[in-house]
């Protein structure tokens, strides 16, 4: 199996929140559709609120972790690349991120120490993410909640995660992703329940094609007005939740 290349990481710089070059600018304009969709959850179970515990695992340059901390709540964001943290922290308007480089298989906290654990983009660039999931779970106070998102393992999002964005974005690195890594939704469910979590919802998300104009297609750049959209179909890219169960 090729290996993912997680360097990448260590060299965007500010180009995280500026570059439309470059495939992190596709991850800024999800997170205007993924944020929404989080805050919605939080807000359902009763944890859209100061004293809310959130670890963000796999923060990257901190698009949701900032995010979160608008809303007020305790957010904490790690990461192995120590680059990445320290553009979180640059881009944290609040000042009230605690931000750490830290190992997802090895998390430095306690037994249930968050009510929220985020993992978004991250479950595809691990070798092993049951592993990751049982760690999460440690870390989780009964009763709270696992929130992630990830790729379908499939030919189609091979051609369209992989290939479509290698071709159409100029400046996509090989092997930012690979197929081998991608995760079926009943393979994510499965290692939700090895770990205690139980899986409440998934959802899928997609570009809004008519946000792109035809001129763009061609240049390599991301255009501005690019959105995404929730979908019924998991068959790409898909968001989901799950609850760690309390002991009987």
């Amino acid at each position: 199996m090729e290996k993912v290349n997680n360097e990448i990481y260590n060299t965007y710089g500010d180009r995280w929140y500026t570059a439309q070059d470059d495939p992190v600018a596709l991850l800024r304009a999800e997170s205007k559709t993924k944020s929404p969709w989080i805050l919605e959850k939080l807000k359902k179970h009763g944890l859209l609120d100061s004293s809310t515990q959130v670890l963000d695992v796999g923060c990257g340059a901190g698009f949701l972790s900032n995010e979160l901390a608008l809303h007020h709540l305790n957010v904490t964001g790690v990461d192995l690349s120590e680059d990445s943290i320290r553009v979180a922290q640059k881009f944290d308007s609040t000042k009230s991120v605690k931000y750490l480089a830290a190992d997802a298989y090895n998390l430095p906290f306690a037994d249930q120490s968050f009510d929220v654990l985020t993992a978004m983009d991250f479950l595809e660039h691990v070798d092993q993410p049951a592993k990751a999931i049982q760690e999460f779970s440690r870390v989780l106070k009964p009763g709270g909640i696992f929130i992630f998102h990830t790729f379908n393992r499939n030919f189609l999002a091979y051609l369209v995660i992989i290939k479509l964005v290698e071709w159409l974005v100029k400046n996509t690195p090989k092997n930012m992703h690979v197929l081998e890594l991608f995760i079926k939704p009943s393979e994510l469910a499965q290692y939700c329940k090895q770990a205690d979590l139980q899986t409440q919802e998934m959802i899928g998300i997609k570009p809004q094609f008519s946000t792109i104009p035809l001129k763009n297609v061609w240049t390599g750049v991301v255009p501005l007005s690019l959105r995404f959209e929730l979908t019924r179909s998991l068959l790409l890219s898909y968001m989901g939740y799950a609850i760690k169960t309390k002991p009987a």
